[in-house]
């Protein structure tokens, strides 16, 4: 059963990583409230999926994305939806600034990864984390 919830619509005009950044750190302390984290990390390691994952939709799609995140059992949900349908491509992780570190970060954090279309075209993609 959850107990914290927060879905925000993150539009291109608004810093949507720095804004995905500070409602993430607000959802945190919010569920730190109900639940500490049973992992230590658990915290940055959510904070930097929900920033990754807007700043992969901000740069891979068109149009604004939105960020919902759900503290669960014994994890919390990050999802972003955006209006692509094409799934993350995941590339070689580079030392010289062009990026690919990303997706290697979600998938290395997370202990589980989905992704559903939406209705309306687009994607969401949900990575659960420990807490």
């Amino acid at each position: 059963m959850s107990a914290v919830i927060l879905d925000q619509t993150l539009p291109r005009t608004a810093e949507p990583v720095a804004t995905a950044r500070n409602a993430t750190r607000a959802f945190l302390t919010r569920a730190a409230r109900l639940r500490a984290p049973a992992e230590r990390g658990s915290t940055d390691a959510v904070l930097l999926v929900a920033a990754e994952l807007v700043a992969n939709a901000v740069r891979h799609t068109v149009g604004p994305c939105a960020l919902h995140l759900e503290l669960l059992d014994h994890s919390v949900d990050v999802c972003v939806a955006d209006r692509s349908s094409r799934p993350p491509q995941p590339r070689t992780p580079s030392m010289d600034g062009t990026g690919g570190w990303g997706w290697f970060l979600v998938n290395r954090l997370s202990t589980h990864i989905r992704i559903s279309p939406t209705p309306e075209g687009g994607k969401t993609i949900c990575a659960n984390l420990p807490w």
